[in-house]
């Protein structure tokens, strides 16, 4: 069952009060799990049980995403802020160096988390931050579109879509290699949650500048990309190797873009490996 918890994070301005839906589950040691833009903390769903034995997993809504809701005036959609938000959420949560695993923009936050100490080990998968700017554009292009479409869909023309493999593939290929696999309540309510993400321009438009071009070192780090990832493509992996000279790539056979649905035995057994 999904919680809330609020917290304060240090601005310019003063303190400003942060609120963070998730989902605690699992014994072990503590495992972060942090979704990509416009998702929410259910596309964990699917690997959510295996990593639970092992792990005490926590699955995060990021801000202004899922339940989650947007930051207050005063704290940025940046990079920058991305320390100070998760070290208050840890320390709110109990939290102490947890390990944290990452899709996408929750990828390129987790190398942050990494590169500033704030975790023991960093899993990111398909990670933001390592394209060149034709490829960022495509990318937001990409993610833009699928947004309009979700915003112009009525909700029972997604309901209806989503009953059958070809609708959910309509509504999901773009992000999943296997999108007959996703149940059809699952895509509804990812539909739902890229509809209502608050978020989503504000980070959209601090990503304009991003890239990562810091080593992330001390830890365990696993830079992992679908072989079919149809967003951020895959040979920004080879890209981020060159940035991470350290860490491990692995490539996902057939998965795509947000791979814990595509192979979710092979996503878990990459995320425990690296958390070991």
């Amino acid at each position: 069952m999904a919680t809330t918890v609020s917290f304060t994070v240090d601005t310019a301005h003063g303190p400003r009060p942060v609120s963070v839906e998730y989902e605690r589950t699992g014994t072990g040691e503590p495992l972060v799990l942090l979704h990509g833009i416009g998702h929410h903390h259910q596309a964990w769903e699917p690997v959510t049980r295996i990593l639970a034995a092992e792990r005490e997993v926590i699955a995060v809504d990021l801000p202004g995403f899922g339940a989650s809701p947007g930051l207050p005036d005063g704290v940025p959609y940046s990079l920058e802020t991305v320390p100070s938000i998760f070290g208050a959420l840890f320390g709110a949560l109990g939290l102490d160096r947890p390990h944290v695993a990452g899709n996408s923009l929750g990828g390129l936050f987790a190398l942050e988390l990494g590169r500033t100490e704030l975790v023991r080990s960093v899993t990111a998968l398909s990670p933001a931050g390592f394209w060149n700017e034709p490829e960022r554009r495509y990318a937001f292009a990409t993610l833009r579109a699928m947004r309009r479409a979700a915003l112009a869909l009525p909700v029972p023309a997604i309901e209806r879509l989503s009953r059958s493999a070809a609708g959910r593939t309509a509504l999901t290929s773009t992000i999943y290699a296997r999108p007959g696999r996703r149940s059809p309540e699952a895509v509804v309510a990812e539909t739902l949650a890229l509809r209502g993400a608050t978020g989503f321009h504000q980070t959209l438009a601090a990503g304009r500048g991003v890239t990562f071009t810091d080593e992330v070192k001390g830890i365990p780090v696993t830079v992992a990309w679908g072989t079919r990832d149809r967003i951020l493509l895959r040979r920004q992996g080879v890209r981020a190797k060159h940035v991470l000279p350290d860490a491990r790539l692995v490539r996902l056979p057939g998965c795509g873009h947000v791979p814990m649905n595509d192979d979710p035995a092979l996503v878990a057994r990459v995320i425990l490996d690296t958390s070991r």
